[in-house]
């Protein structure tokens, strides 16, 4: 037996039990008579005591392990004297009979503690043993603990998860594909799913009713802190509802979610539409932890011969409460944030509303303090506050103060990780024009349903369509997004042509589906949530790197296995692929 308990399970009340435990050596601590090893297993930490006077032989054995060393110990719980409220077994230790030496380690690259001094790339690298850290080793129990209860509240809607294809056919839509190349099909490629959305359409055609998969997806696109090559979706597909129907079950889940892993109650989401979303937030995914909406102060600052605004098509303005204490440096340091690159504007006018009721602006020498007066009206300001102004053509104004509303809210503490806030985001566009093509694409998919009173509008004016789709925000990260399909075929083709598709290319790529529209599709609808995001979203993290057994870099590199890497030429061979011409 290599153990009757394990490493973090010991208590006060076991005290006089004979023992056995099998772990890893985490620490060893030496004091004249006296050795001290912590043993660490999955589970948690359990000071073992080795005592010269006892048993000289065996506190010598002690003194030759090493670091993550795999030993197998016999021994009795005592009462520790020097009690550890830091861990749970804190109270007791195991003063050692016998020891065993499983397995020998060399000494790790980095120190497997929860503050380590490895860097990204050698944790990466020896990715195996960052996993026996506590804070890696419970992001993985955390995402065990949302899969349980996504599977618990779905199963118990009469949900049957069903398992879709991985290789399938390539589609021209959304990210780039991976590709897998078909020995038994020369010169032909299988496609890894970027979703399984077809697929799951199908099965409400066959009369599944309610489907859903917590499924691995690829896209062959640039990475950052929320992408991987890989991720991981809750996908779910529903037959014979509406909007709201999705809406409803999908905002329980959340509730459940964060109820049954959190300890927290959301109340019910507020929802507001993607065009409200962009007119007082600036983007499609706003973090309404904190207010700070935008205000149109346009047609109050044009015509006071201040060239900026009065060329611009749009000024805005946001109220930073409190901050009317900010110093001329940290005005100066703000300006040149917002004049990065990254966020592209040429400049910031400020406006301090004093305590005594006036008002200091940037632009003094061209407002009046009645003019400024109004302003703060507008922005609802008060004695003490900061407003912030930024002008230009809207769309990209809007953008540049939705990342300064950001920032000032992350400055101000307002974006609290322990403060989690939900929402819907409502009737998007269902299309958006590339300017350089000249073409429309899908805002959402291809399969994605039009507003039913928007229908008509598909022969002249499509920019105009509203989509029956929805996404859910939390902390200002679009955790999942879903709509309800287009199930007539009459209906989908005219969206192939809209999107520039030839009747046969819509027939070579989506042939299959509007095959299967002959044959008596319900109405449906669905939606995706991120698995890997949610995990982090409730870990606190801003990487869902943390949360992945195994990722990848932000080359897209596994730096544990060298993938991916070169493949022999018989394999090519087999494959009947040429590189570089050779």
């Amino acid at each position: 037996m290599f153990r009757t308990h394990h490493c973090g399970q010991l208590r006060i009340t076991d005290v006089n039990k004979t023992i056995t435990l099998s772990g890893w050596v985490a620490k060893r601590r030496d004091f004249g008579g006296l050795t001290f090893v912590d043993l660490r297993d999955r589970y948690g930490i359990t000071q073992l005591s080795f005592n010269e006077e006892v048993n000289a032989d065996l506190i010598q054995h002690a003194r030759q392990l090493g670091r993550e060393f795999v030993i197998k110990i016999e021994g009795l719980v005592t009462e520790r004297s020097n009690k550890n409220s830091k861990i749970p077994t804190g109270d007791i230790e195991i003063v050692v009979h016998s020891l065993q030496v499983l397995n020998v380690s060399l000494t790790p690259p980095f120190t497997i503690e929860e503050n380590t001094d490895g860097g990204d790339d050698i944790r990466m690298q020896y990715r195996y043993l960052d996993l026996r850290r506590e804070p890696v080793r419970n992001n993985l129990i955390l995402r065990h603990q949302v899969a349980k209860h996504v599977r618990q509240y779905l199963d118990q809607l009469d949900f049957i998860e069903v398992e879709t294809p991985v290789l399938i056919k390539s589609t021209p839509e959304g990210a780039r594909d991976f590709v897998v190349p078909s020995r038994m099909n020369p010169g032909q490629f299988y496609a890894l799913p970027q979703s399984p959305q077809t697929f799951k359409q199908l099965l409400m055609v066959s009369g599944f009713d309610k489907y859903y998969q917590i499924v691995k997806c690829f896209r062959d696109e640039d990475l950052r802190a929320d992408r991987q090559p890989e991720f991981t979706q809750i996908d779910c597909e529903l037959s014979f509802v509406e909007q709201e129907d999705i809406l409803r079950i999908f905002e329980g889940l959340v509730q459940h979610l964060f109820s049954q892993v959190k300890g927290v109650e959301i109340v019910q989401l507020p929802r507001i539409t993607y065009d409200e979303a962009m007119t007082w937030y600036g983007n499609d995914k706003p973090d309404i932890r904190f207010e700070m909406k935008f205000n149109y102060l346009t047609e109050l600052t044009k015509g006071k011969n201040f060239p900026v605004f009065d060329a611009a098509e749009t000024v805005l303005g946001i109220c930073a409460t409190g901050c009317a204490t900010y110093t001329r440096k940290q005005l100066d340091e703000l300006t040149e944030w917002v004049k990065r690159p990254q966020i592209g504007a040429k400049g910031l006018v400020y406006v301090f509303c004093q305590a005594d009721g006036t008002f200091k602006s940037s632009v003094d020498k061209f407002y009046t303090q009645e003019d400024l007066a109004e302003w703060a009206k507008v922005c609802n300001a008060q004695p003490g506050d900061l407003l912030l102004l930024l002008s230009g053509d809207t769309k990209k104004v809007q953008k540049q103060m939705s990342e300064l509303r950001l920032e000032m809210g992350e400055r101000l503490g307002y974006r609290d990780k322990t403060v989690f806030k939900a929402l819907w985001v409502l009737d998007f566009p269902l299309l958006e024009r590339d300017e350089e093509s000249g073409r429309w694409h899908a805002m959402h998919h291809p399969f994605t349903s039009p507003k039913p009173s928007d229908i008509p509008l598909l022969d002249t004016n499509p920019g105009d369509i509203k989509a029956n789709a929805y996404d859910l925000v939390i902390n200002g990260v679009e955790i999942g997004g879903g709509s309800i399909r287009i199930f007539d075929k009459q209906l989908q083709a005219k969206m192939f042509k809209t999107l520039g598709f030839t009747d046969e290319e819509a027939r070579y790529q989506f042939g299959f589906l509007m095959n299967a529209f002959e044959y008596g599709a319900p109405p449906h609808g669905g939606i995706a949530l991120g698995f890997d995001r949610l995990c982090s979203l409730f870990g606190g993290a801003d990487s869902i790197r943390d949360f992945i057994a195994f990722p990848k870099n932000n080359q897209g590199r596994d730096m544990m296995i060298d993938a991916p890497s070169t493949i022999h030429s018989q394999q090519l061979n087999e494959l009947g692929i040429n590189l570089l011409g050779n």
